[in-house]
């Protein structure tokens, strides 16, 4: 396994009374995941929650994966969390429209496997060019997809925090799976869409582009965000291969 680098950081934001986010961090176990939960309050809080620990059940009882291994146990952490937040959803009607969105990657030997669905991305830096690895499962998205809007218009779109899939939102989960090489210096975020609908990817690869530790970025990338609004909780999580 080759030696990775990791920091991660949330904020309320300044426009929110509590933070719906959630990030893991296991160098040991070579995963790193964000969370955003909706619903509202209580529930995005659990429906994060509960993504995490699922992602940790799974990874922290298995060691030595193969990459296929780590595929299949990615795939379980997304239903597990997906079951479970079904599940407590049903016994409690007042969250009924708990969910999350949410982002898990885990580095095998030579490479990565990630897990998405929903609004939050995945970047990377190669090369100094910084890339989207995700696609947003947003009804915004679509609209640029079929080309009826720009992406541009869609950053500000009143129907931009529409999101078309979510852990939680139904019982066939269709998962994003993305798997890739990695290479000395690739560079990986995780972020939330606190971070995302208020910094360009211009300014997001300027600052993981910059000097500093990779703290530093994060609270860089925190406070861009803020700076610019806060309009949302913002999580990220940076990792470096070494």
């Amino acid at each position: 396994m080759r030696k990775i680098g990791y920091s991660g950081k949330s904020d309320t934001g300044l426009v929110r009374i509590n933070n719906e986010d959630t990030f893991v961090i296991e160098p040991d176990a070579g995963f790193c995941l964000v969370a955003d939960g909706m619903g509202g309050g209580a529930a995005g809080e659990l429906a994060s929650r509960i993504f995490a620990e699922s992602a940790l059940e799974v990874f922290l009882d298995n060691e030595d994966l193969s990459e296929q291994e780590v595929v299949e146990t990615v795939k379980k952490a997304f239903q597990m969390a997906n079951e479970k937040i079904l599940d407590y959803a049903s016994q409690n009607t007042f969250h009924e429209s708990m969910g999350c969105t949410a982002e898990l990657i885990v580095f095998t030997g030579g490479g990565f496997v990630l897990g998405h669905m929903g609004d939050s991305r995945t970047y990377r830096v190669r090369n100094g060019l910084l890339k989207q690895l995700t696609k947003d499962h947003s009804l915004v998205q679509d609209q640029i997809d079929q080309g009826a809007l720009t992406p541009e218009e869609a950053r500000n779109h009143s129907l931009r925090h529409v999101i078309l899939r979510a852990v939680g939102a139904e019982e066939n989960l269709a998962l994003d799976l993305i798997r890739g090489k990695i290479y000395p210096d690739d560079l990986f975020l995780l972020c939330s869409d606190g971070l995302t609908d208020m910094v360009d990817d211009g300014l997001i690869g300027n600052v993981l582009k910059s000097a500093g530790s990779l703290n530093q970025k994060a609270e860089k990338l925190i406070e861009l965000a803020k700076s610019a609004g806060g309009n949302d909780n913002i999580t990220v999580v940076i990792s470096e291969i070494q």
